[in-house]
């Protein structure tokens, strides 16, 4: 996949050190989260973004196009699915919920993912997270099963490429 999307109102690039600061503020919005020091955080962005470059796909830090303010982050991970059918991931800061960014940003790094030779994406998302489920129902996403993690209730949905559109990998 590209280092860099773009949507009408969005900047997409693969996500680095450069990110650590408003990635802290991200994860500081959840209390279940445990946050490190900004010098911890930019090293772990930094791997992130070299395995990215390792394995053709990684995690966006998405930006507001007009003005390159951070509004969260969407691309691809292997947490609990595999490379050759990654879960697509995203999450914004709250002060930027509700704007469309997540479907605007998730719609751009699907059909990249699509175009670079991914044949099916999984989403998995916690069964309280409505916001996320209208998103990914925007997208095309069905649900396929449902697990549970740690007291946690997720559910898995998938996407198959549009015939013709994916390529074999290679």
């Amino acid at each position: 996949m590209p280092p860099e999307l773009a949507t009408e109102r969005l900047r997409l690039r693969l996500r680095d050190g450069r990110d650590a600061e408003w990635n802290l503020e991200l994860i500081a919005e959840d209390p279940s989260q445990e946050s490190r020091p900004l010098d911890e955080e930019r090293k772990r962005l930094d791997a992130q973004r070299r395995a990215a470059d390792e394995r053709g796909f990684g995690v966006y830090a998405i930006e507001v196009a007009d003005t390159g303010e951070p509004v969260g982050y969407c691309g691809l991970v292997t947490t609990r699915a595999t490379p050759a059918q990654p879960e697509l991931a995203y999450e914004l800061l709250r002060r930027h919920v509700g704007s469309g960014y997540a479907t605007e940003a998730a719609a751009a790094v699907a059909e990249a993912a699509f175009d670079s030779g991914i044949p099916v994406l999984w989403a998995i998302v916690e069964r309280w997270n409505a916001p996320s489920f209208r998103v990914l129902e925007k997208l095309g996403f069905r649900p396929s099963r449902v697990t549970g993690d740690g007291g946690k209730v997720l559910v898995w949905l998938y996407r198959k490429a549009p015939r013709g559109r994916h390529r074999a990998r290679g």
